[in-house]
Protein backbone atom coordinates (compact mmCIF):
# COMPACT_ATOMS: atom_id res chain seq x y z
CA UNK A 1 0.00 0.00 0.00
CA UNK A 2 1.70 3.13 -1.10
CA UNK A 3 0.55 6.49 -1.86
CA UNK A 4 2.04 7.90 -5.24
CA UNK A 5 0.88 11.41 -5.71
CA UNK A 6 -1.03 14.14 -3.35
CA UNK A 7 -2.60 17.42 -4.68
CA UNK A 8 -3.92 19.95 -1.78
CA UNK A 9 -5.62 23.03 -3.00
CA UNK A 10 -6.36 25.60 -0.28
CA UNK A 11 -5.90 22.97 2.58
CA UNK A 12 -4.38 24.54 5.53
CA UNK A 13 -1.74 26.95 4.32
CA UNK A 14 -1.86 25.35 1.16
CA UNK A 15 -2.79 27.08 -2.02
CA UNK A 16 -2.01 24.67 -4.82
CA UNK A 17 1.06 22.02 -4.60
CA UNK A 18 1.88 18.75 -6.30
CA UNK A 19 3.38 15.96 -4.00
CA UNK A 20 5.53 13.35 -5.47
CA UNK A 21 6.40 10.59 -3.21
CA UNK A 22 8.52 7.62 -3.29
CA UNK A 23 7.95 4.05 -2.19
CA UNK A 24 10.49 4.45 1.05
CA UNK A 25 11.04 6.96 3.40
CA UNK A 26 9.98 10.28 2.10
CA UNK A 27 11.20 13.39 4.63
CA UNK A 28 9.08 16.47 4.45
CA UNK A 29 11.13 19.06 6.43
CA UNK A 30 11.61 22.96 6.67
CA UNK A 31 11.27 25.50 9.48
CA UNK A 32 8.80 25.03 11.73
CA UNK A 33 5.23 26.33 10.77
CA UNK A 34 5.52 26.02 7.12
CA UNK A 35 3.28 23.18 6.26
CA UNK A 36 4.87 20.10 7.18
CA UNK A 37 2.31 18.52 9.62
CA UNK A 38 -0.50 20.04 7.47
CA UNK A 39 0.92 17.98 3.86
CA UNK A 40 0.69 14.78 6.32
CA UNK A 41 -2.35 15.55 8.05
CA UNK A 42 -3.97 15.67 4.37
CA UNK A 43 -3.00 12.27 3.72
CA UNK A 44 -4.28 10.74 7.20
CA UNK A 45 -7.79 12.76 6.13
CA UNK A 46 -8.09 10.54 3.06
CA UNK A 47 -7.54 7.60 4.89
CA UNK A 48 -9.70 7.53 7.39
CA UNK A 49 -12.08 10.78 6.60
CA UNK A 50 -11.12 13.03 9.55
CA UNK A 51 -8.52 14.59 11.58
CA UNK A 52 -6.16 13.82 14.61
CA UNK A 53 -6.10 17.84 15.11
CA UNK A 54 -9.60 19.38 15.02
CA UNK A 55 -12.76 18.46 15.09
CA UNK A 56 -14.56 20.73 12.31
CA UNK A 57 -13.16 19.96 8.96
CA UNK A 58 -14.15 23.96 7.80
CA UNK A 59 -10.71 24.36 9.85
CA UNK A 60 -8.99 22.24 7.21
CA UNK A 61 -9.91 25.42 4.66
CA UNK A 62 -7.31 27.88 4.09
CA UNK A 63 -8.48 31.20 5.89
CA UNK A 64 -10.07 33.49 2.88
CA UNK A 65 -11.09 30.27 0.40
CA UNK A 66 -14.88 28.48 -0.06
CA UNK A 67 -13.06 25.17 -0.37
CA UNK A 68 -10.57 22.60 0.20
CA UNK A 69 -9.39 20.24 -2.16
CA UNK A 70 -7.23 16.96 -1.61
CA UNK A 71 -6.42 14.31 -4.25
CA UNK A 72 -4.39 11.13 -3.78
CA UNK A 73 -3.45 8.64 -6.07
CA UNK A 74 -1.99 5.27 -4.22
CA UNK A 75 -1.94 1.71 -4.75
CA UNK A 76 -3.14 -0.78 -2.82
CA UNK A 77 -3.47 -4.53 -3.58
CA UNK A 78 -6.09 -4.38 -5.39
CA UNK A 79 -4.68 -1.97 -7.90
CA UNK A 80 -4.63 1.50 -8.19
CA UNK A 81 -7.31 3.75 -6.10
CA UNK A 82 -7.38 7.77 -6.47
CA UNK A 83 -8.85 9.50 -3.47
CA UNK A 84 -10.40 13.19 -4.03
CA UNK A 85 -11.99 15.63 -1.00
CA UNK A 86 -14.41 18.78 -1.95
CA UNK A 87 -14.40 20.17 1.90
CA UNK A 88 -16.39 23.17 2.36
CA UNK A 89 -17.65 25.44 5.11
CA UNK A 90 -20.83 23.19 6.20
CA UNK A 91 -19.93 19.96 4.01
CA UNK A 92 -17.69 17.36 1.85
CA UNK A 93 -17.82 15.39 -0.85
CA UNK A 94 -15.53 12.42 -0.63
CA UNK A 95 -14.87 10.11 -3.95
CA UNK A 96 -13.06 6.97 -4.56
CA UNK A 97 -12.01 6.03 -8.34
CA UNK A 98 -14.39 8.88 -9.24
CA UNK A 99 -17.69 7.88 -7.60
CA UNK A 100 -19.13 9.75 -4.70
CA UNK A 101 -19.11 8.14 -1.51
CA UNK A 102 -22.47 8.51 0.88
CA UNK A 103 -20.99 7.57 4.39
CA UNK A 104 -17.81 7.39 5.97
CA UNK A 105 -17.40 3.69 6.10
CA UNK A 106 -16.86 3.06 2.38
CA UNK A 107 -13.86 5.24 2.94
CA UNK A 108 -12.39 2.87 5.22
CA UNK A 109 -9.54 0.49 3.84
CA UNK A 110 -8.54 1.92 0.60
CA UNK A 111 -5.52 3.57 1.92
CA UNK A 112 -4.77 2.33 5.46
CA UNK A 113 -2.19 4.98 7.44
CA UNK A 114 -0.45 5.17 11.09
CA UNK A 115 -0.26 8.45 12.44
CA UNK A 116 2.71 9.29 14.83
CA UNK A 117 3.83 12.24 16.87
CA UNK A 118 4.90 13.61 19.79
CA UNK A 119 1.62 14.23 20.97
CA UNK A 120 0.65 10.89 20.77
CA UNK A 121 2.30 10.35 24.34
CA UNK A 122 -1.76 11.28 25.25
CA UNK A 123 -2.40 7.61 24.58
CA UNK A 124 -1.05 6.73 27.46
CA UNK A 125 -0.66 9.42 29.68
CA UNK A 126 -4.35 10.91 29.32
CA UNK A 127 -7.51 9.13 30.52
CA UNK A 128 -9.53 6.00 28.89
CA UNK A 129 -11.06 8.29 26.19
CA UNK A 130 -7.57 8.40 24.29
CA UNK A 131 -6.78 4.53 24.47
CA UNK A 132 -10.68 4.11 23.25
CA UNK A 133 -9.51 6.82 20.64
CA UNK A 134 -6.89 4.87 19.25
CA UNK A 135 -8.63 1.40 19.12
CA UNK A 136 -11.13 3.05 17.05
CA UNK A 137 -9.98 4.87 14.52
CA UNK A 138 -6.88 1.19 14.08
CA UNK A 139 -9.59 -1.22 14.10
CA UNK A 140 -11.89 1.15 11.64
CA UNK A 141 -9.81 1.11 8.63
CA UNK A 142 -9.46 -2.56 8.21
CA UNK A 143 -13.20 -3.36 9.71
CA UNK A 144 -16.58 -1.42 8.49
CA UNK A 145 -18.18 -3.71 9.96
CA UNK A 146 -17.02 -2.35 12.88
CA UNK A 147 -16.88 0.85 11.86
CA UNK A 148 -20.68 0.93 11.40
CA UNK A 149 -21.02 -1.06 14.68
CA UNK A 150 -19.46 1.73 16.84
CA UNK A 151 -21.74 4.50 14.83
CA UNK A 152 -25.15 2.51 15.62
CA UNK A 153 -23.76 1.91 19.31
CA UNK A 154 -23.11 5.63 20.35
CA UNK A 155 -26.25 6.90 18.65
CA UNK A 156 -28.29 4.79 20.65
CA UNK A 157 -25.94 5.02 23.83
CA UNK A 158 -26.91 8.74 23.45
CA UNK A 159 -30.81 8.06 22.89
CA UNK A 160 -30.27 5.93 26.16
CA UNK A 161 -28.57 8.39 28.30
CA UNK A 162 -30.95 11.21 27.34
CA UNK A 163 -33.88 8.96 28.91
CA UNK A 164 -32.15 8.65 31.98
CA UNK A 165 -32.38 12.11 32.32
CA UNK A 166 -36.31 11.76 32.26
CA UNK A 167 -38.11 12.65 35.22
CA UNK A 168 -40.72 10.06 35.08
CA UNK A 169 -39.04 6.81 36.81
CA UNK A 170 -41.44 4.60 35.53
CA UNK A 171 -41.33 5.38 31.94
CA UNK A 172 -37.93 5.29 31.64
CA UNK A 173 -37.75 1.58 33.24
CA UNK A 174 -40.22 0.48 31.04
CA UNK A 175 -38.68 1.45 28.28
CA UNK A 176 -34.93 1.22 28.89
CA UNK A 177 -34.67 -2.80 27.96
CA UNK A 178 -35.74 -1.94 24.48
CA UNK A 179 -33.07 0.24 24.47
CA UNK A 180 -30.83 -2.25 25.63
CA UNK A 181 -31.43 -5.02 23.81
CA UNK A 182 -30.12 -2.67 20.72
CA UNK A 183 -27.61 -1.53 22.07
CA UNK A 184 -26.18 -4.76 23.19
CA UNK A 185 -26.21 -6.09 19.75
CA UNK A 186 -23.27 -3.30 18.44
CA UNK A 187 -21.91 -3.43 22.37
CA UNK A 188 -21.10 -7.15 21.96
CA UNK A 189 -19.54 -6.84 18.41
CA UNK A 190 -16.97 -4.11 19.11
CA UNK A 191 -15.60 -5.70 22.32
CA UNK A 192 -15.19 -8.67 20.51
CA UNK A 193 -13.12 -6.57 17.75
CA UNK A 194 -11.10 -4.74 20.07
CA UNK A 195 -10.33 -7.78 22.11
CA UNK A 196 -9.11 -9.20 18.67
CA UNK A 197 -7.25 -6.61 18.15
CA UNK A 198 -5.32 -6.33 21.55
CA UNK A 199 -4.68 -9.97 21.80
CA UNK A 200 -2.95 -9.42 18.41
CA UNK A 201 -1.40 -5.88 18.78
CA UNK A 202 0.01 -6.43 22.92
CA UNK A 203 3.21 -9.12 21.62
CA UNK A 204 4.33 -6.48 18.77
CA UNK A 205 4.02 -3.94 20.92
CA UNK A 206 6.06 -5.69 23.91
CA UNK A 207 8.67 -7.02 20.47
CA UNK A 208 8.74 -3.64 19.51
CA UNK A 209 9.39 -2.28 23.07
CA UNK A 210 12.11 -4.41 23.97
CA UNK A 211 14.20 -3.79 20.61
CA UNK A 212 13.96 0.00 21.06
CA UNK A 213 15.43 -0.23 24.77
CA UNK A 214 18.02 -2.76 24.23
CA UNK A 215 15.85 -5.41 26.24
CA UNK A 216 16.15 -2.84 29.07
CA UNK A 217 12.76 -2.48 29.75
CA UNK A 218 9.15 -4.70 29.45
CA UNK A 219 6.17 -3.18 27.80
CA UNK A 220 2.93 -4.85 28.85
CA UNK A 221 -0.78 -3.86 27.65
CA UNK A 222 -3.54 -5.05 29.88
CA UNK A 223 -7.47 -4.61 28.41
CA UNK A 224 -10.15 -5.32 30.70
CA UNK A 225 -11.35 -8.39 30.69
CA UNK A 226 -14.87 -7.58 31.71
CA UNK A 227 -16.42 -9.99 29.32
CA UNK A 228 -15.79 -14.03 27.96
CA UNK A 229 -17.23 -15.92 24.87
CA UNK A 230 -18.60 -15.51 21.71
CA UNK A 231 -20.62 -11.99 20.48
CA UNK A 232 -24.20 -13.64 21.69
CA UNK A 233 -22.83 -14.46 25.18
CA UNK A 234 -21.22 -10.82 25.85
CA UNK A 235 -24.49 -9.83 24.38
CA UNK A 236 -26.01 -11.50 27.19
CA UNK A 237 -23.43 -10.35 29.92
CA UNK A 238 -24.04 -6.70 28.98
CA UNK A 239 -27.97 -7.20 29.26
CA UNK A 240 -27.75 -8.42 32.55
CA UNK A 241 -24.89 -6.15 33.78
CA UNK A 242 -26.92 -3.33 32.12
CA UNK A 243 -29.80 -4.12 33.84
CA UNK A 244 -28.32 -4.43 37.00
CA UNK A 245 -27.48 -1.18 37.05
CA UNK A 246 -30.30 1.05 36.49
CA UNK A 247 -30.47 2.28 40.05
CA UNK A 248 -27.06 3.54 39.38
CA UNK A 249 -27.50 5.18 35.84
CA UNK A 250 -31.14 6.51 37.11
CA UNK A 251 -28.88 8.15 39.54
CA UNK A 252 -26.12 9.52 37.88
CA UNK A 253 -28.36 10.54 34.59
CA UNK A 254 -25.58 8.20 32.00
CA UNK A 255 -25.08 4.61 31.07
CA UNK A 256 -22.49 3.38 33.57
CA UNK A 257 -21.79 -0.19 31.80
CA UNK A 258 -20.52 -0.63 28.17
CA UNK A 259 -17.51 -0.97 25.73
CA UNK A 260 -17.41 3.75 26.07
CA UNK A 261 -16.28 2.79 29.38
CA UNK A 262 -13.59 0.33 28.68
CA UNK A 263 -9.95 1.15 29.19
CA UNK A 264 -6.50 -0.49 28.61
CA UNK A 265 -3.58 -0.41 31.29
CA UNK A 266 0.02 0.06 30.22
CA UNK A 267 2.75 -1.47 32.38
CA UNK A 268 6.80 -0.84 32.14
CA UNK A 269 8.75 -3.55 34.40
CA UNK A 270 5.74 -3.97 36.20
CA UNK A 271 5.24 -0.28 37.20
CA UNK A 272 2.07 1.51 36.15
CA UNK A 273 3.19 3.66 33.36
CA UNK A 274 0.98 5.87 33.42
CA UNK A 275 1.43 7.20 36.84
CA UNK A 276 5.31 6.85 37.44
CA UNK A 277 6.92 6.41 33.86
CA UNK A 278 9.10 9.18 32.57
CA UNK A 279 8.41 11.55 29.63
CA UNK A 280 10.88 9.33 27.90
CA UNK A 281 10.37 6.17 28.82
CA UNK A 282 6.11 6.72 27.71
CA UNK A 283 7.45 8.53 24.44
CA UNK A 284 9.33 4.84 23.77
CA UNK A 285 6.23 2.64 24.86
CA UNK A 286 3.57 5.01 22.80
CA UNK A 287 6.32 4.71 19.48
CA UNK A 288 6.10 1.51 20.19
CA UNK A 289 2.59 0.84 20.05
CA UNK A 290 2.17 2.78 16.72
CA UNK A 291 4.85 0.32 15.26
CA UNK A 292 2.92 -2.89 16.34
CA UNK A 293 0.12 -0.88 14.86
CA UNK A 294 1.99 -1.18 11.24
CA UNK A 295 2.01 -5.17 11.67
CA UNK A 296 -1.42 -5.20 12.37
CA UNK A 297 -2.40 -3.68 9.07
CA UNK A 298 -0.25 -5.65 7.44
CA UNK A 299 -1.53 -8.84 9.28
CA UNK A 300 -5.68 -7.82 8.68
CA UNK A 301 -5.14 -6.40 5.50
CA UNK A 302 -1.85 -8.46 3.68
CA UNK A 303 -0.06 -5.26 3.64
CA UNK A 304 1.60 -2.70 5.30
CA UNK A 305 0.13 1.08 6.06
CA UNK A 306 1.26 4.00 5.17
CA UNK A 307 3.57 5.06 8.22
CA UNK A 308 3.23 8.88 9.10
CA UNK A 309 6.12 10.09 11.61
CA UNK A 310 5.34 13.97 12.64
CA UNK A 311 8.74 15.52 14.34
CA UNK A 312 9.47 12.23 16.04
CA UNK A 313 13.30 12.34 15.76
CA UNK A 314 13.20 15.44 17.82
CA UNK A 315 11.89 13.35 20.45
CA UNK A 316 14.27 10.52 20.44
CA UNK A 317 17.78 10.14 21.26
CA UNK A 318 20.43 8.95 18.81
CA UNK A 319 20.08 4.83 19.48
CA UNK A 320 16.73 5.45 18.99
CA UNK A 321 16.25 7.10 15.96
CA UNK A 322 18.88 4.66 14.34
CA UNK A 323 16.68 1.54 15.60
CA UNK A 324 13.57 3.11 14.28
CA UNK A 325 15.36 3.88 10.86
CA UNK A 326 15.85 0.59 10.68
CA UNK A 327 12.99 -1.23 12.09
CA UNK A 328 10.69 0.59 9.37
CA UNK A 329 12.78 0.00 6.42
CA UNK A 330 10.50 -1.14 3.49
CA UNK A 331 7.16 0.41 4.86
CA UNK A 332 6.56 3.66 3.09
CA UNK A 333 6.98 6.30 5.21
CA UNK A 334 6.13 10.41 5.61
CA UNK A 335 8.42 11.93 8.00
CA UNK A 336 8.39 15.30 9.02
CA UNK A 337 11.60 17.11 10.70
CA UNK A 338 13.18 20.33 10.73
CA UNK A 339 16.99 19.44 9.34
CA UNK A 340 16.73 16.29 6.89
CA UNK A 341 20.41 15.30 7.58
CA UNK A 342 20.10 15.34 10.90
CA UNK A 343 17.86 12.32 10.87
CA UNK A 344 19.00 10.36 7.69
CA UNK A 345 21.98 8.45 8.81
CA UNK A 346 22.68 7.25 6.30
CA UNK A 347 19.24 5.60 5.24
CA UNK A 348 18.00 6.36 1.22
CA UNK A 349 14.74 8.78 1.39
CA UNK A 350 13.71 11.22 -1.36
CA UNK A 351 13.69 14.55 0.41
CA UNK A 352 11.31 17.39 0.20
CA UNK A 353 11.76 21.04 1.58
CA UNK A 354 8.62 22.81 2.42
CA UNK A 355 8.19 26.70 3.18
CA UNK A 356 5.45 28.96 3.73
CA UNK A 357 3.00 26.10 2.22
CA UNK A 358 5.01 25.56 -1.16
CA UNK A 359 7.30 22.74 -2.01
CA UNK A 360 11.15 24.17 -2.32
CA UNK A 361 14.42 22.74 -4.32
CA UNK A 362 16.67 21.74 -1.73
CA UNK A 363 19.40 23.64 -3.05
CA UNK A 364 20.75 24.76 0.54
CA UNK A 365 21.86 23.10 3.79
CA UNK A 366 18.92 23.22 6.24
Amino acid sequence: MQIKKLFLQNFRNYESENFVFDEGLNILFGKNAQGKTNCAEAVFYLCTGSSLRIRHDKQLVKMGADYAKIVAEAENRYGKVVIEALIFENKREIKINGSKISKNADLMGHINSVFFSPGELRLIQDGPDERRRFMNMSISQTSSSYYTALLRYNKILDQRNALLKNRDVSLVLDTLPVWDEQLVKYASLIVKKRAEFLDKLAPYACDFHRFLTDGAEELKLSPDKKYDGDEKEIAKTLLRRLSNNYEKDLRLGFTTIGPHRDDVDFFINGIDAKAYASQGQTRTAALAVKLAEVEIFKEFSGEYPILILDDVMSELDLPRRKKLLKRISGVQTILTCTHAERVLYGAESKKIRIESGKIKPDNKQV
